[in-house]
């Protein structure tokens, strides 16, 4: 799947390089360089658990997902960040060339019930 990249100067928030929403990626402009394949891949990862969570629905799940572990972390911003289970899966294979091939629909859900650890 090729997302269109859209580069802006102000979006995503400072300290994110890129936020997808499908069909489009938007890379903060200052992180163009940075945008390498592995990005893509995770940033592709998410597109594709937008498309199977009719992307409204990836959103709510993401939000309540957040905050839901944001309480359980302590009210650590990284730690809730990176248990989001939609984060964990796509952190666990941009490093795969072929993983966005081979993934199973829902993946993501494994991750429900599991916290980053440090």
């Amino acid at each position: 799947m090729k997302l269109k990249r859209v580069y802006c100067k102000h979006f995503p928030p400072s300290g994110y390089m890129a936020l997808t929403l499908w069909p489009w990626v938007f890379i903060r402009e200052k992180a163009r360089e940075r945008y390498t394949a592995k990005v893509d891949r995770h940033e592709t990862t998410h597109a594709l658990q937008q498309i199977e969570t009719l992307l409204v629905f990836f959103l709510i799940i993401y939000g309540l997902e957040y905050v839901i572990k944001l309480v359980i972390c302590g009210f650590d911003h990284s730690r809730a960040y990176y248990s989001i289970s939609f984060e964990q899966e796509a952190y666990l294979w941009e490093s795969n060339p072929g993983y966005n091939y081979i993934r199973k629909h829902y993946a993501w859900m494994r991750f429900v019930f599991k916290l980053y650890k440090k």
